[in-house]
């Protein structure tokens, strides 16, 4: 594969331009240059661990498919309670298996940045995408702007994305806004739960939520943005100083404050073409009912890894095609249409009605299903398959932190 060469002073040339060094935009800049590409990684921010957006909560799916460092994840999560919106009688829901754990993101993101470096992956911190002019992708940095040319770029660069645009691809339209504080917690000896309030008056048309791991605590409130009554703001002051689940816990003056945009419209149908795709939250790859998007990320990436691999091999522009958004969301049909009704669920009333429900054996096996279950995302489609197959046969591994990892058959 072509190395990166400068043709002129302000000219870069090279395989595949990633935008936007998330897990999604570095797990897939790591597998192209393993598999012996050029990639050049470009991210705004100029440190990858500041200005973290995602709670970081694995699934145990996750945890079982990928060699995720131990050492970046908090203690193993079995319990899940469910509160109306007067916080009585909730519903506690308890897993005969470590189902979640919460990752440190700050060395996360600096391990996955290492393994991409290793990799030969050529990252370009403190650099916006400024978008494309004819067969050129603008970048500007620390030195000023830059013209890229590149076989193909990869649009990883968020819920709102711009390289979405800029190639004609599906753009996310149902977008959630969450808040988030996150501070160390003393172990108090109650086993590590994740805590969730159903109050649409608090947060609407979502959750409000409390991971106590027993070593730190993740706070927060998500909903539509024009149905906040008060604004996510004050929602986020309101339940943090009534937050179930931290009984006894001195919140502390400092505290760490997460927040963005959060695409629930399911994974979008059109996310390639023949210049491009997309990965993570450009995509829509996330669950359109828990909004868990670590796991979806994960593994899109490593498609589209693949399917990058099989073009730039081929040279031409057909295996993109396989990338089909289309074929991954008519998998996700039930939770879309849970979604549909959590997002009419108006009113406190309606919510504690809701609480008549998920108290029965039956709304309790559907609520363990939901948040226990396996399908976190979809699987490729058989042509994705075989591309996977393909072109990962001899090619290095597939995580971007180990040398070594685990998959199912």
């Amino acid at each position: 594969m072509s190395t990166a060469a400068r043709t002129r002073k302000d000219t870069v040339e090279t395989d595949v331009l990633v935008v936007g060094a998330g897990l999604a935009g570095l797990h897939v800049a790591t597998l192209l240059a393993r598999r012996g590409h050029d990639v050049l990684l470009a991210e705004r921010r100029t440190d990858l661990a500041g200005a973290i957006r995602t709670t970081g909560i694995f699934v145990r799916k996750t945890l079982d498919d990928f060699p995720l460092p131990d050492e970046h994840l908090g203690p193993p999560i079995r319990r899940v309670v469910l509160y109306p919106p007067d916080l009585r009688l909730p519903v506690s829901l308890v897993s005969d298996r470590d189902e979640f754990r919460v990752g440190d993101m700050a060395p996360l993101y600096e391990a996955a940045a290492t393994a991409a470096v290793e990799a030969g992956v050529r990252p370009a911190l403190g650099t916006r995408y400024a978008g494309r002019e004819g067969d050129t992708y603008r970048l500007v940095g620390r030195d000023g702007p830059t013209e890229v040319r590149a076989r193909f770029v990869v649009g990883a660069d968020g819920a709102r994305s711009s390289v979405a645009r800029d190639l004609g691809l599906d753009r996310n339209r149902r977008l959630l806004v969450g808040a988030e504080e996150v501070f160390e917690v003393p172990a108090n000896g109650e086993p590590p739960t994740f805590h969730c309030v159903l109050d649409p008056s608090l947060a609407p048309g979502y959750l409000a939520w409390v991971v106590n791991d027993g070593r730190h605590a993740h706070v927060g409130v998500a909903g539509y943005a024009d149905r906040f009554p008060r604004g996510l703001r004050r929602a986020m002051e309101g339940f943090s100083a009534s937050a179930p689940g931290l009984a006894g816990v001195n919140r502390p003056e400092s505290v760490e404050r997460r927040g963005g945009p959060i695409p629930v419209g399911g994974v979008l149908r059109r996310i390639a073409c023949p210049d491009g795709l997309l990965v993570g939250d450009a995509a829509g790859a996330v669950s359109p009912l828990t909004a868990g998007g670590l796991d979806p990320c994960l593994r899109l990436s490593e498609l589209a890894a693949s399917v990058l691999d099989a073009a730039l091999r081929s040279g031409g522009a057909d295996p993109l095609a396989h990338y089909s958004g289309a074929t991954l969301r008519a998998q996700f049909r039930g939770r879309l249409t849970l979604r549909r009704g959590l997002a009419h669920l108006r009113t406190p009333a309606a919510a504690t009605a809701a609480f008549a429900v998920l108290r029965t054996p039956l709304g309790r096996a559907a609520a363990a299903r939901v948040l226990f279950g396996d399908r976190s995302f979809p699987d490729p489609s058989p042509a994705g398959q075989r591309l996977v197959s393909r072109s990962s046969s001899g090619a290095g591994t597939r995580s971007g932190w180990s040398a070594s990892t685990r998959t199912r058959p």
